[in-house]
């Protein structure tokens, strides 16, 4: 793997481009209902399958995006984290999102990838402001925002009349999240 594809390292986790033999593993996290219930359902095989595919012909089109996170030791492919534009409330906002399989639950990597997106965004992207927007009910995905430094801000209506809330971590806050 080249040094253009790695995005970003923590201990144990390493945060890359997609490529064509991440596409089943994404499919299977993408359509399973326990690690999608809070980000709209499963999605359709099909469908998501055709995305993954431009995805990995192009890995480089977007600035912000999704990207596969592999344990370093094991290369295994174990989530979907990233930084999405987002529009909220009239504002374009960078979401960060972290997505990982049930198997990875509970052991610290969403928080680890979480803390290395944000040096990312901060360092590298130069951005001041990162977002994360998140339903009531998903606690464990707010506990994660709480631990990565993030403050809750407010709550919003999405487009579909969902409510999510809007936790926020700026640029000279990352420091108190050490």
């Amino acid at each position: 793997m080249s040094n253009q594809e790695i995005i970003l390292l923590t201990d144990r986790l390493c945060l890359r481009r997609i490529q064509v033999s991440d596409i089943s593993t994404l499919i299977d996290l993408w359509c399973d209902p326990d690690v999608t219930k809070y980000l709209g359902g499963p999605r359709d095989r099909e469908k998501i399958k055709l995305l993954f595919e431009e995805d990995a012909e192009n890995p480089f089109a977007y600035e912000y995006d999704l990207w596969p996170v592999e344990e370093m030791q094991t290369k295994e492919v174990l989530g979907y984290c990233g930084l999405l534009e987002k529009e909220v409330d009239g504002k374009e906002e960078i979401e960060i999102n972290y997505i990982f399989k049930t198997s990875a639950w509970g052991k610290g990597y969403a928080k680890e990838i979480g803390k290395g997106i944000i040096e990312y965004a901060f360092s590298e992207k130069k951005l001041k402001r990162l977002i994360a927007l998140i339903k009531s009910e998903n606690e464990a995905s707010e506990y994660v925002a709480k631990k990565i430094g993030m403050k809750y801000e407010k709550e919003v209506v999405r487009p579909g009349g969902e409510k999510r809330k809007v936790y926020v971590i700026e640029a000279e806050d990352r420091k108190s999240a050490a």
